[in-house]
């Protein structure tokens, strides 16, 4: 993945790229069966409840809800404002890391939401249902890769995309305690936003520094650990200058075949000049 701060613009920018396209649709769609007759079946499957719910008049926890919660909604008004939200936050960001790459953060922040939003509400007969978990993800990566670029609130209000995600994290952090001491009458789930952050967060710094298990494990065999000196001056070490051409060249391969297609060289190339 590359953090590149500059406006990207490539010839082929999609304006509602695949992976935010079939997200819509899926949600969409799943909507419609929430609000038809079949609704109260998709409702207790599908709604992500919390363990032990069953206790206080809820239904069970089931495995599938840590993905299916994210396709519900409670509302129409829910379900706009989410996919407005990842459709403005979301198309430029897959634009930049391609869609499968996408597609693989989203339901990551989804899936860790969730998780995080369980260990929050254990025994709580409410169950939690909408993609916002993973859209607040999202809105940590588009933070995170565009630091500087503004946000209009109220279409209006110039922010500048890092405060305006730093701001987001505090509200749903004291929104969340306070829903928490005061009990569950407010049913927005803050902790699975904050969760979303988070587990974005801790994915965007692990793909950052191209940590992989198998990766790791070469480095540790014996024979492959390097004895150049401390970190620290090997990674100060002298490296060529990444001219625009070779900037401008990357950013075309990724606007035609993603950011996976990048050779390992070029992704250095690609974080040694977002990193100026």
């Amino acid at each position: 993945m590359t953090y590149y701060n500059e406006p990207y613009r490539p010839g082929g920018f999609q304006l509602i790229p695949p992976a935010i396209k079939l997200i819509i649709l899926a949600n969409v769609a799943i909507f419609f069966l929430q609000v038809s007759p079949a609704g109260e079946l998709i409702n207790g499957l599908g709604a992500l409840w919390p363990v032990g719910s069953e206790q206080n008049g809820g239904l069970p926890f089931l495995p599938w809800q840590l993905v299916t919660y994210m396709f519900m909604h409670g509302s129409l008004q829910h379900l706009f404002f989410n996919m407005f939200a990842l459709w403005m936050f979301g198309a430029e960001i897959e634009n930049y890391w391609g869609t499968r790459h996408f597609l693989t953060y989203y339901f990551v922040c989804g899936i860790g939401a969730g998780i995080i939003n369980l260990l929050a509400t254990m025994g709580s007969p409410y169950p939690t249902v909408g993609a916002s978990g993973a859209i607040y993800g999202v809105l940590l990566a588009f933070g995170m890769m565009f630091p500087d670029r503004y946000i209009f609130l109220y279409f209006l209000v110039p922010v500048k995309a890092k405060y305006f995600v730093a701001a987001y994290a505090f509200i749903e952090f004291f929104s969340g305690i306070g829903s928490k001491t005061m009990g569950s009458g407010n049913m927005v789930a803050h902790f699975a936003h904050l969760g979303g952050m988070l587990i974005g967060f801790i994915y965007i710094i692990i793909r950052r520094n191209e940590f992989s298990v198998t990766g790791f494990i070469d480095r540790m065999r014996p024979g492959n650990r390097k004895k150049s000196g401390p970190r620290l001056y090997r990674k100060n070490r002298p490296e060529g200058k990444v001219t625009e051409e070779e900037i401008n060249a990357i950013l075309d391969k990724i606007s035609e075949r993603g950011y996976g297609s990048l050779t390992e060289e070029e992704r250095r190339k690609l974080l040694k000049a977002g990193g100026k």
